[in-house]
């Protein structure tokens, strides 16, 4: 689509699609983690090995996500998304039957390597459609949608694993993601005209791959997100743990720790696209790091000074997603924007950044830190200040280049 022909407003219901299909990634994580006990006594496996299995998911994750973009720039957004959820929905009915936790990784792998798809794509598609406030409105709108998944993902599977077993989670994200398939079939739109498709050649792509994962600016941006992501990431990553262990919930009482997140993740991101044209995006980042740094100082303080207990556990995730939905829309378009002509190569580079952060998190970092709460709030301010850290070198570089 020429620029000058953009549409003003998005196409009638293309948030909700975009955010319901972002939604496969976070909602095949959180979905299944109130059935890690049952999984494990069902396939003969360890409490290690049952955990392994989100490892196994997020790994090829993470190296399907730096593909993701640069397939779609050379043949549409519309087939790759649809073939996507063809094989994701095979992957999760796969999941369903398997007998051997062996199985379970293998599976969940495959999940994995189709599930990034509609957030990557997604993104591109946002760019393809819109520029300046009108794409972080836009991106602020899908945000807000796909914020509800990481809060009813486990809720549903909670009650699922209830009424019907743990591999009832599996049988509905195949259900689930059937019905997405049908209506993206029926109307996604192509977004990417075949005149501005970009190359596969293995020449093409390696020195675009080199430009776009060594740009200074672009990397500092999109480490910005995903760290920032991985300091709210450690508590669903540890769900399990810090919701029934530390604060003594049951396995259908997730929504004591996704509610407040999903909360925050849509007003943080109303927030964004309210200021959106009202002020500039660098003061969007700026007032986010601000709420986000207030959210870590406090949830330190209150584990040092209270016991583990709900509801004040929760409180500072709430208000550390707020300050996180609120910068994400605004870094997210600035990292793409510097490499106008490959979108969504950049969008897989910079979901790459982000999910293989999210693999190191949950392979090594939440296991050693999981054991309290007050460990899990320093993990929190942790990964905000390296956050902060590259946000402040994106500016700087930034700054940099615009002197003359």
């Amino acid at each position: 689509m020429p620029e000058n022909l953009k549409p003003a407003a998005p196409p009638k219901g293309i948030a909700l699609l975009l955010a319901a299909l972002s939604a496969l990634g976070p909602f095949s994580i959180d979905a299944y983690l109130p059935s890690f006990h049952e999984i494990g006594q069902s396939l003969a496996a360890t409490p290690l090995q049952v955990q392994q299995t989100l490892t196994a998911y997020l790994l090829p994750f993470a190296f399907m996500s730096l593909w993701h973009g640069s397939i779609s720039d050379a043949l549409g957004r519309r087939c790759v998304i649809l073939w996507a959820l063809v094989f994701f929905a095979l992957a999760s009915l796969g999941c369903a039957f398997v007998t051997q936790i062996e199985h379970l990784w293998i599976l969940r792998a495959a999940q994995g390597i189709t599930a990034g798809v509609g957030v990557v794509v997604g993104r591109a598609i946002v760019r393809d459609l819109f520029d300046g406030a009108p794409a972080q409105r836009m991106m602020s709108q899908v945000s807000m949608t796909f914020a509800l998944a990481p809060a009813i993902a486990p809720v549903i599977g909670g009650w699922l694993h209830t009424w019907f077993g743990w591999r009832s989670v599996f049988y509905f994200l195949a259900l689930f993601t059937a019905l997405l398939w049908i209506v993206s079939w029926r109307y996604l739109p192509e977004t990417l005209p075949p005149e501005k498709r970009q190359s596969l050649r293995p020449g093409y792509l390696a020195r675009t791959y080199w430009r776009v994962l060594t740009c200074p600016p672009f990397l500092a941006a999109s480490l910005a997100i995903a760290f920032n992501f991985a300091g709210f990431f450690l508590y669903p990553l540890s769900a399990p743990t810090f919701l029934i262990r530390h604060l003594g919930a049951s396995e259908r009482e997730f929504l004591w720790l996704f509610g407040p997140a999903m909360v925050g993740m849509m007003l943080g991101a109303w927030f964004s696209g309210r200021l959106a044209g009202k002020i500039s995006p660098a003061t969007t980042i700026r007032r986010g790091f601000l709420v986000m740094a207030l959210a870590a100082i406090g949830n330190v303080a209150l584990n040092l000074t209270l016991p583990p207990a709900l509801p004040w556990s929760v409180l500072p995730i709430f208000v550390y997603t707020t300050g996180m939905a609120l910068t994400m829309p605004s870094l997210t378009l600035l990292a793409l924007d510097l490499f106008p002509q490959q979108r969504g190569l950049a969008a897989s580079c910079q979901a790459f950044l982000q999910s293989g952060g999210n693999s190191l998190v949950a392979a090594i970092v939440a296991p050693l830190i999981w054991g309290s709460t007050l460990t899990l709030a320093f993990g929190m301010t942790g990964l905000l200040l390296f956050g902060s850290l590259s946000a402040l070198l994106y500016f700087g570089f930034q700054h940099r280049r615009a002197s003359p």
